[in-house]
């Protein structure tokens, strides 16, 4: 038998390795924003990678982080910055100074201010949800979850406060992220992608986060935003999930976000898996089977290029109510 995946020698020989949280127990593929922004920007950008899950933190206590040519590297936009130098890939080629400009200020909004509230709704007050979906095996798994889990809150809650978000009260924390959230939208509007018809590197930060409220946040002010005033958002995570990860479904889908052919191609599927290497091409499972899948596919063959669902649709429904 072969040995565990962290007990395997790794070569990052032309490879990416992607180090990063084990897969959760509710079938999304993190409960970390930046890895699932992470490992969305690699399917986007088509770079094959190979996910190592060993949870071990890089040398400056980040996570994500990658292995390529035998060098790591840590931070997600570092990350993006040193495999546009060394692949030439650049997903914003298509984008002028003054989008790129837009772009960015997008990104840090995000990832300095809504992330934090997020994280405040996700490790501190939805915490015994957050708890059952932490993926642990092993003898005393539902204890050592409770403690990875506390531990976690105190500190979120340690770092929010010295951020300066966490000094205010927990309903000024749900305006500002109510602010954010509405400034997505607006931002957004009726387009396909943040910035317009083609995707761009902003857009796996945006999905990243906003996947947490859409899939992971059950019941809170978060979720019942994304799925009811702010619906073009959710309609833009749909859109992503669909697009990029074919593998990925939710036992509660709302075929509210799906057209007819979507919603029919859906309706056989396999989990999420934890595939040792992913290529838009190519999937390959731990045995180097071939799984002849990519993320322009589903599982039935259809193409998802063709499920995003249009704002008219939806407007058509809510009159039809």
């Amino acid at each position: 038998a072969a040995p565990p995946c962290w007990q395997q020698e790794l070569d990052s020989k032309d490879a990416i390795i992607l180090h990063q949280f084990s897969r959760p127990s509710n079938g999304v593929p993190s409960l970390s924003p930046f890895c699932l922004k992470m490992e969305t920007y690699l399917r986007m950008a088509d770079l094959p990678y190979q996910n190592y899950f060993d949870g071990k933190l890089s040398p400056q206590g980040k996570m994500p982080w990658i292995e390529y040519n035998h060098k790591k590297v840590s931070g997600t936009e570092f990350i993006i910055d040193f495999l546009e130098e060394k692949l030439g890939v650049n997903l914003n080629k298509h984008l002028g100074p003054h989008e790129r400009a837009v772009s960015r200020a997008v990104t840090k909004m995000v990832e300095e201010h809504l992330y934090w509230t997020l994280a405040y709704c996700q490790w501190v007050e939805n915490l015994h949800e957050t708890q059952k979906m932490v993926s642990l095996f092993g003898p005393f798994s539902d204890l050592l979850k409770w403690i990875l889990c506390h531990l976690t809150k105190g500190i979120v809650k340690r770092e929010m406060y010295g951020h300066g978000i966490g000094r205010f009260s927990e309903e000024e924390m749900y305006t500002l992220m109510e602010k954010d959230m509405r400034t997505l939208a607006g931002l957004l509007g009726d387009k396909k992608y943040i910035m317009g018809p083609n995707v761009s590197t902003v857009d796996a930060t945006v999905f990243g986060h906003l996947a947490q409220a859409m899939w992971t946040l059950p019941g809170t002010r978060p979720e019942r935003l994304i799925k009811g005033e702010l619906i073009n958002l959710a309609m833009y995570c749909e859109r992503i999930r669909r697009k990029f990860w074919p593998e990925w479904h939710h036992d509660d889908d709302n075929t509210l976000y799906e057209s007819e052919e979507s919603s029919e191609a859906s309706k056989t599927y396999s989990p999420l898996q934890d595939f040792s290497f992913y290529s838009r091409t190519e999937t390959f499972d731990e045995e180097g089977n071939s799984i002849s899948q990519t993320p322009d596919t589903d599982y039935t063959g259809h193409s998802l290029f063709d499920s995003d669902v249009d704002m008219d649709e939806y407007r058509d429904h809510e009159q039809c109510k």
